[in-house]
């Protein structure tokens, strides 16, 4: 009986996570005389007119583009500047260590609302507005904190002996982070590089404000700018928001495991 309660709450609780992606999934595939519908069915037949609107009727293939990237550039500067950091607060220990993770952690309670008007002037002031490199630089700005925290508490896993080895062996600090601590530091780059990745993919408030043109625009700004005047597409903004969440869930599922290695290993000190 208590096997049979906890694969009941599984089932319920992955339920409660799947059930709006697949209702998004069944309203992008109902045809448009069905959208309005109430109550709401299951389609009588089942069509793809969405997905061919939304590349046809809107730049879709260049949001797409755009948002990659966007989230694949915030990803690779965040892993460079916050690898080198978390080494260097977890092995190094440099004076001050804790107050410097301490304004991390604060940075990263800093409401995104309150920066919007100053980013806006500074972006602007640099001639990176409506520029992906304007975008990459905001994003990483706001997600080092995230990267940094975690490369710490991943280098504090790894067991100090293999560090000072390496010292002793001749390598340079720079040496030993490299050619030491960066390889056994790979699940831990890598599940904070995928968070670090979703966290830019589903941007929206900074892209929409830092952008104007198709030219920079990403996903979510693309397809919030769906409704035309008279008329909201709901069958296209679901299709869109499919096709916006496939490459996420793919990305999770292909690096589920590093990623459970790299919260879990980076958890405890070694």
């Amino acid at each position: 009986m208590k096997r049979a309660l906890v694969w009941l709450g599984l089932a319920a609780a992955c339920a409660w996570s799947v059930a709006p992606f697949a209702w998004q999934v069944l309203t992008s595939l109902k045809p448009q005389a069905e959208l309005e519908r109430l109550p709401p069915l299951l389609p009588a037949a089942l069509t793809l007119a969405h997905y061919e609107a939304i590349f046809a009727g809107h730049p879709f293939g260049r949001l797409i583009l755009n948002s990659v990237v966007v989230a694949a550039g915030t990803a690779v500067l965040a892993l460079a500047l916050g690898a080198l950091a978390g080494f260097a607060l977890a092995k190094l220990r440099p004076p001050g260590r804790s107050a410097v993770l301490a304004g991390v952690v604060a940075m990263s309670m800093l409401p995104p609302i309150a920066t919007v008007s100053p980013l806006f002037l500074m972006v602007g002031a640099a001639g990176l507005r409506d520029a992906l490199a304007g975008l990459v630089l905001v994003y990483t700005a706001f997600a080092l904190p995230l990267a940094v925290w975690l490369m710490t508490q991943f280098f504090r896993g790894i067991p100090d002996e293999l560090y000072v080895a390496a010292r002793v062996d001749g390598c340079s600090a720079a040496g030993a982070f490299a050619k030491v601590m960066l390889p056994l530091a790979v699940p831990g780059l890598t599940a904070t590089g995928l968070l670090v990745f979703i966290l830019a993919w589903n941007e929206f408030m900074y892209a929409l404000t830092l952008t104007s043109s198709v030219a920079a625009r990403t996903v979510p700004v693309g397809i919030a700018l769906f409704p035309g005047l008279h008329e909201v597409p709901w069958g296209e903004i679901a299709a869109g928001a499919v096709v916006a969440t496939a490459p996420v869930v793919l990305l999770a599922i292909a690096f589920q495991r590093r990623v459970l290695e790299g919260l879990t290993a980076g958890a405890v000190k070694g």
